[in-house]
């Protein structure tokens, strides 16, 4: 039988504090239980008319140089172009960023480059891609219409988050046919404006994804990303037992190339494209001290942040193909070799007012392994008392 605990975070000692990582002890009031929705489904948003904004300008039709802000700085190029012009499709940004029409400091980019502050960027004229003429929608198309709806989490006329399945590529690249913006074309509306992404996952995490409906929506949600407004947690299944039991790992993490592929290392302050990620985590429920259940808040949002932190205080994700190093680690009968990560839950300002708050169930491998191991879904999850910074 499910039972829902609420236990208040304990103190340890400093002796078998994993490397990277410290415990968090928040004021008084941070360790009350939050006063949260069910986990089962999502909080029901009413809008308020009298907080609508009007539509962010057209975007430029001739050749404008911007500064990069303090807000903007380490932030990608095409993420740069995606909140400064929330109508740009994906193709569109990287077609003037392939063709070199983008210019930081005078020089060509690549879509993935880091921006510094006080950087010029040399902005060409852009455009909203062509709307299709509205026809009947093909087999396929209808397909994977109904495909999306089913993802559905939470929908109003701004916004949807959606259930990410795992195995399923958020945005294209090398030798990726099926993604999520592939998908969303099929819901351009009248005006030819499809929805947008305003976040990330990896193809192989599954959970929430937060899509805008609109132009307006997409700037405001891309704002409350770079000002932290979000609340992001994630459920993963680890190797061993953190200790302690609740804590915070801070470290900088910066990209390594070899010729396959690439991985987030842990980096010193000052290196060549390091970049500081923070990350709490608290273990839920445990099975036999060889597995754990850890939910995790991340407070930056960085490449891989969650897998290559919990790698580096040497408890990785189950099933991760890049960080799981652990030697003469059997993975326990039953277990699908799949990356057991999940974005659990996220919690965001709407647009218009109030807040979106979307939860994702457990998705069909890692609710295999819950059930073999005994965890119980429905527990209290203590970092949701975790700080936010």
């Amino acid at each position: 039988m499910s039972r829902r605990v609420k236990r208040p975070l304990a103190k340890r000692s400093s002796g078998d504090r994993p490397r990277g990582a410290h415990p968090y002890r928040g004021s008084q009031a941070e360790r009350q239980p939050a006063r949260f929705s069910s986990p089962r489904a999502a909080k029901p948003f009413i809008p308020e008319p009298e907080k609508i904004a009007a539509e962010p300008p057209p975007l430029p039709t001739k050749v404008q140089t911007v500064v990069v802000t303090a807000d903007e700085n380490n932030m990608r190029v095409d993420r740069f172009l995606e909140a400064r012009f929330p109508g740009l499709s994906f193709s569109h940004i990287q077609r003037i960023v392939r063709k070199g029409e983008l210019r930081v400091n005078g020089k060509r980019a690549d879509s993935k480059d880091r921006l510094e502050e006080g950087q010029s960027i040399r902005i060409p004229p852009l455009k909203l891609d062509t709307p299709k003429a509205t026809t009947h929608l093909s087999e396929a198309a209808a397909k994977t219409l109904q495909a999306l709806k089913d993802m559905i989490l939470y929908e109003d006329a701004d916004v949807m988050v959606l259930n990410k399945p795992a195995g399923l590529a958020v945005q294209g690249g090398s030798g990726t046919t099926k993604h999520i913006d592939q998908m969303l074309e099929v819901m351009r509306d009248a005006k030819g404006q499809k929805p947008r992404l305003v976040h990330r996952l990896d193809k192989e995490t599954a959970g929430c994804l937060l899509v805008a409906k609109t132009r307006f929506a997409a700037s405001a949600l891309t704002g409350s990303f770079r000002h932290r407004s979000a609340r992001k947690i994630y459920w993963a299944l680890v190797a061993g037992v953190p200790k302690p039991k609740q804590g915070r790992i801070s470290t900088y993490l910066a990209k390594e190339e070899n010729e396959d592929d690439s991985i987030m290392r842990i980096a010193a302050h000052g290196d060549e494209g390091a970049s500081h990620a923070v990350t709490y985590y608290a273990v839920v429920e445990t099975s036999a001290q060889k597995l754990a259940w850890v939910s995790l808040k991340p407070v930056t949002g960085r490449t891989h942040q969650l897998r290559a932190h919990m790698a580096h205080i040497d408890h990785a994700i189950v099933g991760d193909p890049k960080y799981f190093n652990k030697e003469n680690w059997e993975l326990p009968g039953g277990l699908q070799k799949r990356l057991h990560l999940l974005a659990r839950r996220i919690v965001i300002p709407h647009p218009r007012g109030g807040f979106i708050d979307a939860t994702a169930p457990l998705p069909p491998h890692m609710l295999q392994s819950w059930n073999l191991l005994g965890l119980e879904a429905d527990r209290f999850d203590p970092i949701e008392n975790a700080p936010e910074e």
